[in-house]
């Protein structure tokens, strides 16, 4: 279906594209969408279709864009997915999650589930504050002061994750931005605000665009220096990578694996 929309694209002019969406998209099913969705078997809110956008009652879920072509449901997101509809009618929802699991939703009557999607925003991974830490460690007869503060930012870090229908959807939460500096008595050695894309070479891509830079934890300090592990995990699940960095008496660092 999409290759043949951008077949019908190519073919005139972007006016014309425009034209060509508004014809294949069903326009009445989409307004049998409207309202809020149960599942039926549960009773639990699904989701909430208004206008042309869903939204979840999840806090972190973001809203999401969707329209229907022919027999398919498609979510314009983060990504594009496309959901076969199994049937449709003013208060029956029934389609076909990517596992194929057929999924059946009926409207709901009631005016609280409205509840489910107000006066939520979508929250950080435990760094709803700043962190700040002060660490004394001894090298032979030298004192070291390090200092970490972790800094919460309005950076969206989007995963990708299934509702228990088998829908698609993506949670946001908020990277870090880690300032980390070392002193020898009041002599600063190291200074310097760490990002997550500092990291990005020594982690894979997939991963990368779903971790968080959560944490800068102190392992030891030895003749070469002070070593930290930097944490970054994806949100919600029990997968990490973690980072060592070396920062030298010198003011330079190192990261490995």
């Amino acid at each position: 279906m999409f290759t043949l929309l951008l077949v019908l694209g190519s073919c005139g002019s972007e006016k014309k594209k425009n034209v060509q969406d508004a014809i294949q998209e069903d326009v009445q099913a989409k307004k049998l969408l409207q309202g809020i969705w149960l599942n039926e078997d549960e009773g639990s809110v699904v989701f909430k279709v208004h206008g042309d956008t869903i939204y979840y009652p999840d806090s972190t879920s973001i809203p999401v864009y969707f329209k229907i072509v022919q027999d398919s449901l498609i979510l314009q997101g983060n990504a594009i997915t496309q959901y076969a509809i199994v049937k449709q009618a003013p208060h029956l929802f029934i389609f076909k999650n990517p596992y194929g699991d057929v999924v059946r939703l009926v409207k709901s009557d009631d005016p609280e589930d409205r509840y489910a999607f107000m006066s939520k925003q979508p929250v950080a991974l435990n760094q709803n504050s700043l962190i700040k830490r002060d660490t004394v460690v001894h090298a032979g007869a030298e004192r070291y002061h390090l200092y970490v503060q972790v800094n919460p930012t309005t950076y969206k870090i989007i995963k990708n994750t299934y509702t228990d229908e088998g829908v698609e959807v993506g949670n946001i939460y908020y990277d870090n931005i880690i300032h980390v500096s070392v002193f020898n008595g009041a002599n600063r050695i190291f200074s310097r605000d760490f990002k997550k894309q500092d990291f990005k070479t020594l982690i894979p891509s997939d991963y990368y665009n779903q971790c968080i830079l959560s944490d800068f934890l102190f392992d030891k300090i030895t003749a070469d220096g002070v070593t930290y592990r930097a944490y970054l995990p994806i949100p919600d699940s029990t997968t990490s990578y973690v980072i060592k960095v070396l920062i030298s008496f010198t003011g330079k660092f190192e990261l490995s694996i």
